[in-house]
């Protein structure tokens, strides 16, 4: 059978390639990015697209299945591109894989689609999915979702909500991607102290696991409807701290987005302060119905998925993908820098 992955060559469509070419049942791999990546996975033709702008129909017809995880995290400063691909990007995939006669649709959503929740139980699926409006992140998350809500009828549609999908590999491209060019990382987990908001509950997942959860949505005829993905435990305050080799400080929440304004506002970092309102107001989720419908089970913890990301960008580690590459963003990061911190990609500047 034919699968088809756009945006397969960054921290989960890596780990989505790697879990289909494993699966004997696979016999073709379509992996669509925007740049074509020096990784050679078995039975994966690469092909480069941008969902937003070319035409992607012929790439859909006779697939089994459509995987779709492309999706801009930056620039954050340019809301039209980050619209353009996240929202219209997005329709164009679905309507053309409905229309090309896809088998499934595997969305990629979030728990950032969920409106704000509780932090002290889980909730699960079914909770109301209007995002955090204070972070185009979330906003997009809940649109896409409700476009895919029109589509349900014409084809199998599964959607994945997983939480922080870290693995060793996107140390770089997270750190690019969040905490910009200024960052020492080799001082991660050396600070002694770290400031941390009351109230913040983390959950992560391991990037293969979630390839794992995406090839087991894709190929089971049975899945449908929504699927939460994290693995446990719940990571708070004083276990981040502990992760990060530091001890706790308290800092009102607050004091902690003034601060993250401020410092964006300043084009000292390239994240703006909603991922903390978004980080702040997102439920614990629920994971049951993956592990009993999917069978999903993750092999890895949540605090084994923090502690690779945080060695990946240490080394730094990387891939062999335009958006995994540990030093795409040039030497001393002057090609990160060029970008305005995060007002134009990365990986346009790096062109250049």
């Amino acid at each position: 059978m034919k699968v088809v992955v756009t945006g397969a060559t960054g921290n989960v469509g890596t780990s989505v390639v790697a879990a289909l070419a494993r699966d004997e049942r696979v016999s073709e791999i379509v992996g669509l990015a925007r740049r074509l990546p020096a990784w050679r996975p078995p039975r994966t033709r690469w092909v480069a697209a941008d969902v937003a702008r070319d035409d992607l129909r012929a790439h859909f017809e006779g697939a089994a299945a459509v995987i779709h995880l492309a999706w801009l995290i930056q620039p954050s400063r340019d809301a039209a591109e980050l619209e353009r691909v996240n929202v219209t990007g997005s329709r164009r995939v679905f309507e053309t894989a409905a229309s090309a006669g896809a088998g499934a649709l595997v969305y990629a959503s979030s728990v950032g689609v969920y409106s704000p929740g509780p932090s002290d139980r889980a909730v699960d699926e079914s909770w109301p999915r209007d995002g955090v409006p204070s972070l185009f992140y979330a906003r997009h998350k809940a649109i896409t979702e409700r476009i895919l809500d029109a589509l349900e009828g014409e084809l199998r549609v599964v959607r994945l909500r997983p939480g922080l999908v870290f693995k060793r590999e996107s140390g770089p491209e997270i750190r690019r991607l969040f905490a910009g060019p200024l960052l020492p990382a080799r001082l991660l987990g050396r600070l002694p102290l770290v400031p941390l908001p009351a109230g913040l509950a983390v959950q992560c997942v391991h990037g293969d696991d979630v390839g794992e959860a995406y090839r087991l949505a894709a190929l089971s005829d049975d899945a449908r409807g929504a699927y939460n993905v994290a693995a446990d435990p719940v990571l708070r305050g004083n276990e981040l701290a502990a992760l990060l080799g530091s001890r706790r400080v308290d800092v009102p929440p607050r004091a902690v987005r003034v601060l993250a304004d401020v410092s964006y506002r300043a084009r000292l970092q390239p994240t703006p302060p909603g991922w903390l309102d978004m980080g702040l107001a997102v439920p614990v989720m629920d994971t049951r119905r993956a592990r009993e419908e999917l069978s999903w089970t993750p092999r890895r913890s949540a605090r084994e998925a923090l502690l690779e990301l945080l060695d990946g960008m240490r080394a730094p580690a990387g891939a062999p993908t335009p958006p995994l590459d540990a030093h795409a963003g040039g030497r001393f990061r002057l090609g990160e820098l060029r970008t305005g911190v995060g007002a134009q990609a990365w990986e346009s500047a790096s062109r250049r």
